[in-house]
């Protein structure tokens, strides 16, 4: 839980409605920072509105800080002189200009309340170094109108707090910001949304243009068309879409402002995304390569198993088909991990999939001669790619050993395959009806391929292996394999 949801619930009695207004608001305030050059302080009253506690922080990112301290966590005493105390009462903003002194730096401070159904439920308190306060110019102008407007707000309680779409990719003031009039004309750019929509391909001058026949001009030019684009531009609520061209991409977030007299204009954060989408790009072509260099492997690993098969076909030694067999099998069981890694995205792999392909391989080769069902009873759930092939080919040989061994005298019965995931392990139990060890040792000492295979498969991925006979006295024997492996949340 966050300091401020923390802070809401152990020392105040707001309702969770304000609760999570407040936690909204802090998600978007620090427009108001960048805009004011001030840092903010979110003070919240307790029960008895004799002390106020502070519960979140930030600081601007256009400007020097005013307070070199963390303050979160800290509260203020009910003192009628007190700014946040004064602004509580009034329910008005409150300000002074005095440049009052902290560690000998003069600040400003506001204080902005709350004020949402009737009542104030926090206040806001902004502090502003004024020995680093930016020298006048249009940007600085331009910043602080905004700050004006924002401020409005957040005392009407009507600051844009819908959270962003994509945090990494929403555009902050400093990557590009225009202000627009109520009639959607641009009176300000900033010199980054120039260059921005320079980049676009416009290139004439922002100000005094309708930013809605600019937008629908660059778009026309493009094969990337928004279609909600002129409504979003001039729309009553806060939006964020993507502009792209053949030549860039931009991220656009409309806020509209709002002042004591209604809608005052239109705040346009944009941010160039230009380099981020063509890496998003070259992901996607990688993965793209990726998933078509495990689909070629897969085929070229079922062309070396329908080898194999016409191979055996050829051979009369009985011996020598059944070691052809065990090596298509031990192929397929790989093909079939290349071909689910073909269909996916990620770096893990659904085991199910993987796992129940293995046990009708299985099923198919024993149902020639003998009367076999394999089942899978539980979930692997997501196994790592780097895992998942010696898994298949483990699970694989024990299965192909159960029908041989276990199930090789009656000719018939069930191998049941139970994985158990844990805290970080991953256990599979293969179970058959057979007629289970007879001699413990001549297992210990066995120099079959196939479990030697596991043996070796499993000490690679820091495992065990365990094979003995079924407990309480039931009819055949399992083979257990534990290996260690991600959470099954992961």
């Amino acid at each position: 839980m966050s300091l401020l949801s923390q802070t809401m619930l152990d020392k105040t009695t707001l309702d969770p409605s304000d609760q999570q207004w407040l936690r909204d608001f802090v998600h978007e305030w620090q427009m108001l920072a960048d805009t004011s050059f001030s840092d903010l302080i979110l003070w919240v009253p307790d029960a008895d509105d004799s002390i106020f506690w502070a519960a979140a922080q930030t600081r601007p990112s256009t400007g020097p800080t005013a307070l070199e301290d963390h303050v979160v966590g800290e509260m203020i005493h009910y003192e009628p002189e007190h700014l946040v105390t004064e602004a509580y009462l009034s329910e008005s903003i409150c300000e002074t200009s005095d440049n009052q002194l902290r560690a000998g730096i003069p600040v400003d401070v506001w204080a902005i309340p709350i004020l949402r159904r009737g009542r104030v439920i926090a206040v806001v308190e902004r502090h502003t170094n004024r020995m680093g306060v930016r020298a006048p110019g249009a940007l600085e102008d331009a910043y602080l109108e905004t700050a004006d407007a924002l401020s409005v707000m957040a005392w009407r309680a009507t600051y844009p707090v819908h959270p962003t779409s994509d945090p990494s990719l929403s555009p902050q003031v400093g990557n590009g910001m225009v202000l627009l009039s109520p009639a959607g004309v641009i009176s300000y750019a900033t010199p980054n949304a120039v260059s921005a929509f320079r980049r676009l391909g416009w290139a004439g001058d922002l100000e005094g243009e309708d930013l809605r026949e600019v937008t629908r001009d660059l778009v026309n030019r493009s094969s990337q068309i928004g279609q909600t684009i002129v409504r979003d531009i001039t729309g009553r609520e806060v939006r964020e879409f993507d502009i792209e061209t053949d030549e860039a991409s931009l991220r656009v977030r409309v806020v509209p402002l709002m002042g004591l007299e209604g809608h005052v204009g239109t705040l346009v954060l944009c941010r160039d995304t230009t380099e981020l989408r063509h890496r998003d790009r070259a992901l996607v072509t990688k993965d793209a390569t990726i998933r078509e260099i495990h689909h070629r492997v897969k085929n070229n690993l079922q062309t070396v198993a329908a080898l194999l098969r016409l191979q055996s076909r050829r051979i009369e030694s009985p011996e020598a088909k059944r070691a052809l067999s065990d090596a298509m099998g031990r192929v397929q069981a790989i093909a079939v991990v290349h071909e689910t890694l073909s269909r996916t995205f990620d770096e893990d792999v659904p085991f199910d999939d993987v796992a129940d392909r293995v046990l009708q391989m299985v099923g198919d080769l024993a149902a020639a001669t003998d009367n076999v069902r394999a089942r899978r009873d539980g979930s692997f759930g997501m196994v790592p790619a780097g895992s998942a092939t010696s898994l298949s080919v483990v699970m694989t040989e024990l299965c192909q050993n159960a029908v041989e061994h276990g199930l090789g005298v009656t000719g018939s019965g069930t191998i049941t395959v139970r994985p158990t995931r844990g805290d970080g392990w991953l256990e599979v139990a293969v179970i058959d009806e057979g007629k289970g060890i007879t001699d413990p040792t001549v297992v210990e000492g066995s120099k079959s391929l196939g479990l030697s295979i596991v043996r070796t498969l499993m000490s690679d991925l820091g495992g065990t292996f365990d094979l003995r006979n079924n407990p309480d006295g039931a009819p055949g024997a399992r083979a257990v394999i534990r290996l260690p492996i991600g959470h099954p949340d992961e």
